[in-house]
Formats: structure tokens, sequence, C-alpha cells
């Protein structure tokens, strides 16, 4: 009763008392059930989805894999937008949770201590997208981003490029943007190729124009920069139309490779280099994976986290 006093804030509770469980509750993860009584034995009938954006194509089109997926077992998909920001993500985790949904899927391997302490006490199935993380919370449907981020470094080596830089993200939370990073790296000291042409941007979503800003800080420190891997295809854009402005041939003068295969990326002038992943097909496995854990706990079956593995491709065009 106490303790109901302290969650529902009603009814009197010494300021102690206050302090003791609420301390109690962040220790354990605790999430408040707000369906809790006559409807808490029963399913909320939607699955909560964390992305990092909600104008990114990729995360729309995984948004539309989970939704067809789920619309076919009788689920909806109830959609938060992190901001790229791990602490949101515990924000938005924490409203979402409150609701009781069948199932969590979240973008990337990243989490606060706070999320992991939730989702761990959730007693739902929960799917990390995006990545592989080194410690899952439970099932991931993902790829390796060090793995792509070495093909790509492959793809430009085997085209005959030996002076390639890299341009991406400073932030702390971004660890899929820095596993690319680490990726780019360990492939150049494959190849026996100076890996020190790195320049970190802000945190994502990065401005279409640092793009533009980074690729001509490149150059002016390294002029004999003959290629240039980017974080995402959207710094990659940037920098091929500063590059155009500036009366600069591409790949002739400098070849750039993106990540991701956005729209601008297939559909502008010379179409650039990126990576490909079934972005749809993440989406559809890893409601499939929250439908078939859910039913089997339902059915007092014993769960084994699963790792479905996405694979991923580069698509070679004019930019390189």
């Amino acid at each position: 009763m106490t303790v109901s006093r302290v969650v529902t804030k009603k009814g009197r509770v010494a300021p102690k008392t206050v302090a003791k469980v609420s301390r109690v509750i962040e220790e354990l993860g605790y999430v408040p059930d707000l369906n809790a009584g006559g409807l808490s034995s029963r399913n909320s009938g939607f699955v909560a989805v964390l992305v990092p954006s909600i104008d990114n194509s990729n995360f729309a089109q995984q948004a539309r894999g989970i939704t067809d997926a789920l619309t076919k077992n009788g689920l909806q998909i109830l959609l938060g937008s992190t901001d790229f920001s791990i602490e949101r993500e515990e924000t938005v985790l924490g409203t979402m949770l409150r609701r009781r949904p069948d199932g969590v899927i979240l973008t990337g391997g990243n989490h606060t201590e706070g999320s992991r302490r939730m989702l761990e006490n959730a007693g739902i199935p929960v799917v990390e997208t995006w990545d592989l993380p080194r410690q899952p919370i439970d099932h991931v449907v993902g790829f390796s981003n060090i793995a792509i981020a070495q093909a790509m470094v492959d793809h430009l080596h085997e085209r005959g490029y030996r002076h390639i830089g890299f341009i991406g993200s400073s932030s702390a939370s971004d660890t899929r943007g820095a596993d690319r990073e680490r990726g780019f790296s360990e492939a150049l000291r494959k190849h026996a190729l100076d890996d020190s042409r790195v320049i970190r941007l802000g945190a994502p979503p990065i401005p279409v124009e640092q793009g533009g800003e980074a690729i001509v800080e490149m150059l002016r420190r390294w002029p004999d920069t003959d290629a240039v891997m980017f974080v995402s295809d959207r710094t990659a854009f940037g920098a091929m139309q500063e590059c155009l402005r500036r009366g600069w041939p591409v790949p002739e003068r400098v070849a750039i490779a993106g990540f991701g295969n956005f729209d601008m990326a297939r559909n502008c002038h010379p179409r650039i280099t990126t990576t490909s992943i079934d972005c749809y097909e993440m989406g559809r496995f890893a409601a499939e994976r929250i439908i078939s854990a859910g039913t089997q706990l339902a059915d007092g079956v014993s769960v084994e986290p699963e790792i479905i593995m996405i694979p991923y491709r580069i698509l070679a065009r004019q930019t390189t």
C-alpha cells in the first residue's frame, strides 16, 4: 500500500519513505503498470518500436516491415523517436513500458543503465536492431557495422585508391558510427595503409551541409586524399554537392562513398557508391521474433535469445 501511494502520488507518505521507495524503484528498473487491476493479465495488442529518427527513409522502411508482420498477427506498432539520444530513449521507453507493450524493438545496442534495467525486468521479448551488441539484452536482428565498413574500404582499395579518409561522428553515444570508423581503420591497416585521415563531426543526424564543409577540410589537411568514406549518405551527398560547386570532378579528383543507400544517394548525379541493408526485412524479422517469443512465453516455454544476421552489400556506383 505504501509503495502504491508513492507511485500514484495519492495518500500521505513520509518524505524519508518516499525517498527510500523511489531509490529501490530506480535500482530495480521497475515501471508502474497503468493497466493494473482487471486489465493486468491481458495483452496490450501493440509492440513498442524506438527509432532514432522518423524522417530517415531507412528507419521508415524498417517500420513498414515491422508493421506488415504485426498486422498479420493482430498487433499494432507504437512508434517512438529518440533523436539519436540514449537519454531520450530511456525517457520514451519508460513512457511506453507503462502501457505494457507485448514487446520492444530498439535501434542499436547502446543504452543507458536505466533502460537496460527496465527492459530486463519487463518480462517481454526485446529485439535490438541495426547492430551486433557486445552485451545483448535479449534477441538481435542486425549486422556488423565494423564488417560493412571493412567491405567498403576493400572496395575502394580494389578500385586503386590508396589515400583514403573517413568523415564520421564525434558523439560518444553513436556506437554504430564508431564501429564504422573502427572497421575503416582496421581495413586500412590490413592493407598497410595510413588510417589517420579522420574528421569527426557532431552528433547524428549530421546536417547535409556539414558533409560539404568536411570534404573541404579533409582536402585542406591532406591534399593527396583520393577517396573519402562517410558515416552516412547524408554527409556523402553534401560533400559531393560541394565538390560540384567547386569544380572538383568526382571521382577523378576525389572518390566518395556513403552508407545506407538513402533515396538521395541513388537518385542524384553522379549516383553515390554506398552500402545496402534490407531495412524492410530487418523490421519483418524483428517483428516475427517478437511474435514467436511472445507466444512461447505465454505457453510457459523458456525462450533462448537469438541472433539473426541481416546480409549487406556494396553498391558500386559512379562516385568511385
